[in-house]
């Protein structure tokens, strides 16, 4: 069984099992990770093993500077030096080619390798005093939520790795953005907490959006670039399926306080039909809400159905923190059912509303 040690004591015992080939869970700043020896095609195996994850699916690689990219890749473009100077340590990958030295275990099998610094003392201490690039998925079951406490690590891995670094609950709760930057034309792949906005204001010129990402990932037989573009990710283990209107979605969510006060009716009287007929099936139904609306669902609480606040729709980041968290209370309170308001993709937004509509499988109800 590992360890849990608590922040900085744990530094030299972690940076030592590292350097032996073992797996050490870890915090950053967006989910806690599962750290192995980057550089080791074995330890990247374990990696893959332990949380039960297809291969095919590159590990991102953390770094305490951005001097220790420079062995890590073949070219460093400038472009991509100018992102680290923006927003490093902080929640932002960067793929880049890679070099000889990272083995193609930590890839999946790429010519390119995903690199961060991520904005957190106790890893950055942590990577420093192991001498080493640290790879590092998310520290959960492959495919379900990710982990923003040290205890969801334990939940999922208990038994598979060596020790968890516990540095208390996560500040921004989903993981790194992903802008791939190995080609020409700068590529994001994954949202987070470091919009597309800030990247073209950093960069100077656009960037793309990669089509996974609409689509909610890569089709079949196509090999992932980056993580959580190809398999389901963030799934709970109840049906969830997102509620949305028709105007919001045509309008992008750019409407009017009376338009939006009456989507908001709409969204919950169907949300509360559909909770009263799962209900009526003896199925045990959840909702989430934000906090401008919880006060609409007082029908479906009446009857037991668990309702889970993220936030205030006007704040994401307050709701990126949350939403992870509560998809696991979901699932240790066995609900079957779960039904989520729909959001902005408007700047973090896109993150927020990225995760939650590959947790629900792109599954999506219009209320007309």
């Amino acid at each position: 069984m590992e360890t849990i040690v608590k922040g900085m004591e744990g530094i030299e015992q972690a940076a030592e099992i590292i350097r032996k080939g073992g797996l050490v869970a870890f915090p950053t700043e967006t989910v806690y990770g599962l750290g192995g020896n980057a550089l080791d095609p074995e330890a990247s195996r374990k990696i893959y093993a332990a949380k039960g994850r297809p291969s095919d699916n590159p590990l991102i690689v953390h770094v305490s500077c951005i001097d220790e990219v420079k062995p890590l890749v073949s070219e460093l473009p400038g472009d991509a030096e100018k992102l680290m100077e923006a927003f490093w340590p902080g929640p932002l990958t960067i793929i880049m080619p890679k070099s000889d030295i990272v083995p193609y275990e930590t890839t999946g099998g790429l010519d390119t390798v995903a690199v961060r610094c991520p904005e957190n003392r106790v890893t950055l201490a942590f990577i420093k005093e192991s001498g080493l690039p640290i790879a590092g998925p998310s520290a959960n079951t492959s495919g379900k939520p990710s982990p923003t406490e040290a205890m969801h690590v334990k939940h999922d891995l208990d038994g598979k790795i060596d020790m968890i670094l516990d540095d208390g609950p996560v500040g921004i709760g989903v993981e790194s953005t992903i802008i791939d930057m190995s080609g020409e034309v700068p590529t994001l792949l994954r949202p987070g907490a470091i919009t597309i906005e800030d990247l073209t204001d950093a960069l100077g010129r656009k960037v793309e959006i990669d089509p996974a990402i609409i689509a909610g990932g890569v089709s079949e037989g196509i090999h992932p670039k980056a993580p959580g573009m190809k398999y389901r990710h963030y799934a709970p283990n109840a049906r969830m399926s997102l509620v949305t209107t028709r105007l919001l979605k045509e309008k992008d969510y750019d409407v009017s306080l009376g338009e939006r006060l009456e989507a908001d009716k709409q969204v919950a009287a169907l949300i509360n039909d559909l909770v009263k007929n799962d209900e009526e099936e003896g199925l045990k139904v959840g909702i989430i809400c934000c906090e401008e609306t919880r006060g609409c669902y007082t029908e479906a609480s009446d009857k037991k159905a668990e309702i889970k606040v993220l936030g205030h729709r006007s704040e994401p980041l307050s709701m990126t923190h949350e939403l992870f968290r509560v998809l696991r209370e979901f699932d240790d309170d066995k609900v079957e059912r779960i039904y989520a308001e729909s959001y902005s993709d408007k700047g973090v937004g896109f993150a927020l509303m990225n995760r939650m509509r590959k947790a629900a499988g792109m599954n999506e109800i219009i209320a007309d």
